[in-house]
């Protein structure tokens, strides 16, 4: 097996090594969402006041959210609800400014 496909398939804590879960996918997909939302920021093809960067900033920490139920971790989960708590005070800013 290549160490790609060896990666995906099993995750390192410590001295074990413990299979991929599905809350590990949706955890990442949340970390790919944020990722990707803030690069396309950085390049100039989102308005950070858009109700689309909003919500998938909210939509990406949920899935962190989600994933740290079954492996807690009281940083990032401070951290990612935060991160919701903001992104729906933006979508909500949006909504009364349009409104």
């Amino acid at each position: 097996k290549s160490v790609f496909i060896a990666s995906c398939a099993t995750k390192f804590n410590g001295n074990n090594i413990m299979n991929y879960q599905w809350y590990d996918l949706i955890g990442n997909i949340g970390v790919a969402l944020i990722i990707i939302t803030y690069f396309l920021l950085q390049l100039g093809r989102m308005n950070s006041a858009s109700y689309l960067y909003s919500t998938l900033n909210a939509l990406g920490a949920l899935f962190v959210i989600i994933s740290l139920m079954f492996e807690f971790n009281m940083s990032a989960f401070i951290v990612e609800a935060f991160w919701v708590g903001i992104s729906l005070f933006g979508i909500i800013r949006q909504w009364r400014i349009r409104n």
